[in-house]
């Protein structure tokens, strides 16, 4: 599936102050959320809402509202926790789970070291969180990892995209549907994403 990708002014502007190195951890934090935020609402156009009866001051009606609960996050840490606030805006009552991956700095391989979803995982449609999708490798390991879990609806969030991260979901998962603010220039020979924003994790939490 091609990437989706926000082209907004707005989100043009908020990814102008992200990159910036200046920026920093309190507004860094802030505008990760609402980006996320921004992402959410474009990979939810598609929900399905079910009718309902209401009573307004004025009179009572039939509308829409969304099972929220048939939705859960799945942050790669640490980075993806960095979205929660800003999606759970957007669905509150959504499932939270977690899956940890550190990056093998010779091989730029994900490790996983940690792993826990709602027990029902299988029954829900799935919605990855990670800022940055470079090579690729992280988010390749997350779905292969839901998928042998039963999940069939997945959707994978991030704020930057490299070209190689991308194809390498492409081809492999073609079913998978990208959402990003933006797709950069390339990857670098240390696998950073050019011209990017540094280390994600390090710049949200303050850590470098």
């Amino acid at each position: 599936m091609k990437e989706i990708v926000l082209n907004h002014p707005l989100i043009q502007h908020k990814l102008s102050i992200l990159r910036d190195k200046k920026t920093g951890t309190k507004e860094f934090r802030e505008i990760i959320g609402e980006l996320a935020m921004f992402l959410c609402y474009e990979a939810t156009k598609d929900a399905t809402l079910q009718e309902v009866e209401i009573e307004t001051p004025i009179t009572k009606m039939k509308t829409g509202r969304l099972n929220e609960d048939q939705y859960a996050f799945l942050p790669i840490l640490r980075a993806g926790t960095g979205m929660l606030d800003g999606v759970i805006r957007v669905i509150p009552n959504a499932k939270i789970g977690h899956i940890g991956m550190y990056r093998d700095e010779t091989t730029f391989e994900p490790q996983r070291y940690y792993y826990k979803v709602p027990a029902d995982i299988k029954n829900r449609e799935v919605i990855v969180l990670d800022p940055m999708l470079a090579t690729g490798g992280s988010a390749m390991d997350t779905i292969e990892q839901l998928k042998k879990e039963g999940v069939t609806k997945i959707k994978f969030l991030c704020i930057i995209a490299a070209p190689e991260g991308l194809k390498k979901i492409e081809e492999k998962h073609p079913d998978i549907q990208i959402y990003c603010a933006v797709v950069d220039e390339k990857l670098n020979e240390n696998a950073y994403i050019v011209p990017g924003l540094g280390d994600a994790g390090d710049r949200i939490f303050g850590t470098k």
